[in-house]
C-alpha cells in the first residue's frame, strides 16, 4: 500500500482517553465489514488503535447476540448503571420511609395508651358531670 498518513493528533487537557461519537464507531466497524477491508487498515485511516477496533467489533457483535437471544433491543451498559444507581436510590428511599412508619406507628401506639377511650354517649340524666 502506498497511501501514507500523516495525521496528526494532539490531547491536551487533564482528559486520559478519547470520547468517540457512536456514529463514528458504527461506520468504522461497517467500513471492515466490507470485503477487502483489513481492521488494521481502517484503524490505520482513521487514527485509531487496530485493538479499539476489534474491540469495538466484539462489543456490537456480542450486543447483537444477546438482543437476538432475549428477543429484545439492547441497552447501553452506561445507561443500565444508571437504572441500577436509581434503583438503589430509591431502594434506600423506601427503607428510610418504612423506618419513619414504624416510629409513626410506635408513637401513635404510646399515645393512644396515655389516652383515656372516651365514650361516646350522649349524657343521661343523672350522670355527674
Amino acid at each position: 500500500m502506498s497511501d501514507t498518513f500523516s495525521k496528526v493528533e494532539v490531547i491536551t487537557g487533564v482528559a486520559r482517553r478519547r470520547r468517540f461519537p457512536t456514529e463514528l464507531k458504527l461506520a468504522v466497524v461497517a467500513e471492515t465489514m466490507q470485503p477487502g477491508m483489513s481492521v488494521s487498515y481502517v484503524a490505520r485511516r482513521h487514527g485509531l488503535s487496530p485493538s479499539l477496533v476489534f474491540r469495538w467489533r466484539q462489543l456490537m457483535s456480542e450486543g447483537g447476540k444477546e438482543a437476538v437471544r432475549t428477543d429484545d433491543e439492547v441497552v447501553a451498559a452506561s445507561e443500565a448503571r444508571r437504572l441500577e444507581e436509581r434503583v438503589r436510590e430509591l431502594e434506600r428511599l423506601l427503607g428510610r420511609k418504612t423506618m419513619e412508619v414504624e416510629i409513626l406507628k410506635d408513637a401513635l401506639d404510646l399515645a393512644r395508651a396515655k389516652k383515656p377511650i372516651l365514650l361516646s354517649h350522649s349524657p343521661r340524666p343523672g350522670d355527674i358531670r
